[in-house]
């Protein structure tokens, strides 16, 4: 688990370090300085909300309230993101994004993989995108351990 800031970006930082893991095999996911990682973070978001706006004719009919407001609100550095902002990440990282909670004695369970039909078997596939959401609206980046 790559622990993250719970600023609001937390679903965008957690994506942003799944990204650096896969594009830099053997590290650590993370940026040297925090001001690297809150830009990777808020990019994403607004690449996210934009990609939101694109599919709006797709979405829209599961966005809770006014479509645009939504978006506007989404814009917001402090704005939790959730199920649309992964599916929408999906397609701008082309990777899926797989979640998990954290279960008492028993480690993780996926209790969902997002864009996993759009974006398997491109040949160098590892899995995607793993994050940890625990719940009260937070989320934490993922690695596969090899034990």
């Amino acid at each position: 688990m790559h622990p993250v800031a719970g600023d609001g970006r937390c679903l965008f930082r957690s994506v942003a370090i799944g990204v650096a893991l896969r594009e830099n095999d053997g590290g650590d996911g993370r940026d040297d300085d925090l001001g690297t990682e809150t830009a990777r973070a808020d990019a994403l978001r607004n690449a996210a909300v934009d990609e939101l706006a694109r599919r709006r004719t797709e979405v829209e009919w599961f966005i809770e309230g006014e479509f645009d407001a939504y978006c506007a609100d989404m814009r917001r550095p402090n704005a939790w993101g959730g199920e649309p902002e992964i599916l929408m990440l999906t397609h701008v990282v082309k990777t899926p994004i797989e979640v998990f909670v954290s279960e008492p004695n028993d480690g993780l369970r996926s209790i969902g993989t997002y864009g996993g039909d759009e974006y398997s078997g491109d040949g160098d596939d590892d899995g995607g995108i793993s994050v940890l959401f625990h719940g009260a609206g937070h989320y934490e980046a993922l690695t596969r351990c090899d034990e």
